[in-house]
């Protein structure tokens, strides 16, 4: 009975500490012995590439989400496909990346390493993890702690991106099923889609909204009518596919939580953003965080760490490469 006893205290522990596994590997003060001066060093580096372009920041923030929900945070949204391997990056899902995200985290990682002891001493995915902060505080969000001590991942494959990330026409079912996946409840699912509130996207993802939205009628119902207009002499039919507009048409270069306040008046740019307000299980979350910025800012906060959590690579899963873009 006592050796039974004890192989189940021995089995709950082995389950228990594998379940902090993650939490024991990351900590705020990751690199004090190593790189004392990351977090101002890369914040430093954002800040000038910030000044080069507004790009900088939406790219940046847009690359972590797609970079942690396909495998992790782990930097490998970031790798460069070679003849014998389709990267992530080049995935039809990753080809609107804006290249001002990249090169954020390699001009950050080029001023890291011109510092002796902070050379190839800090990940790349540990490094996007401070710049996509020190975007979203830059413009005027929440500066919440980052969590650091993640590896970059070995692997980066085209095919590890499929049905990984969320979808313009995704329902509030698809999205919180998605974002459970990574761990992620339903008020990190509210929290995150507020990123929406920067950034930009083709006219091509708002067509089937503005123009042929079923066989009864060509416009989505719950879009504002005078942001269909709007949207429509912005996006007439023929225009350039490549051709963007603001994913939040009040306040585009502000991080706030007007995003919420535009689902209320039906300015939400995707289905995936409306949805939020007309689902009555996200609805009181959107109507809080309208009137509440201070709520919406540090429930984006938590969320973020939460998500910096997702299969964070430790040991031999992963390692800290000299080239952000590369194997090595």
């Amino acid at each position: 009975m006592a050796t039974n006893k004890t192989n189940l205290l021995l089995l709950l522990l082995s389950l228990f500490l594998t379940l902090n596994l993650v939490s024991a590997q990351l900590r705020r003060n990751f690199y004090a012995g190593s790189c004392p001066n990351v977090e101002q060093i890369v914040r430093s580096a954002v800040q000038q590439k910030i000044q080069q372009t507004f790009t900088t920041i939406p790219a940046t923030l847009r690359l972590y989400f797609h970079d942690c929900f396909v495998n992790g945070c782990d930097a490998s949204v970031m790798i460069a496909s070679t003849n014998n391997n389709k990267a992530e990056k080049d995935h039809p899902d990753n080809l609107s990346l804006a290249g001002d995200g990249f090169d954020t985290v390699i001009k950050a990682k080029q001023v890291l390493d011109a510092v002796a002891n902070c050379r190839n001493k800090v990940s790349c995915a540990d490094i996007l993890t401070i710049a996509t902060r020190d975007v979203v505080n830059l413009a005027g969000g929440p500066r919440y702690e980052v969590e650091l001590g993640r590896l970059d991942g070995l692997s980066s494959s085209a095919a590890s991106v499929e049905g990984k990330l969320p979808h313009p026409t995704d329902d509030v079912n698809q999205l919180t099923s998605l974002f459970a996946k990574n761990g992620l409840s339903l008020k990190d699912m509210i929290a995150l889609s507020g990123a929406h509130t920067l950034g930009f996207a083709h006219c091509t993802k708002v067509f089937n909204r503005i123009y042929s939205f079923n066989k009864t009628t060509k416009v989505d119902p719950t879009v504002n009518k005078a942001y269909v207009a709007e949207l429509q002499a912005s996006c007439p039919r023929n225009i350039d596919p490549r051709v963007a507009i603001n994913m939040d048409p009040t306040t585009p270069r502000q991080f706030d939580n007007v995003y919420y306040k535009n689902l209320q008046q039906g300015k939400g740019l995707f289905t995936s953003d409306q949805v939020l307000f007309t689902d009555r299980r996200s609805k009181p979350t959107v109507d809080l965080w309208a009137n509440n910025a201070k709520l919406f800012n540090q429930a984006f906060g938590n969320s973020m760490i939460r998500l910096g959590r997702v299969g964070v690579k430790t040991g031999r899963n992963g390692n800290i490469r000299r080239d952000c873009g590369a194997f090595n």
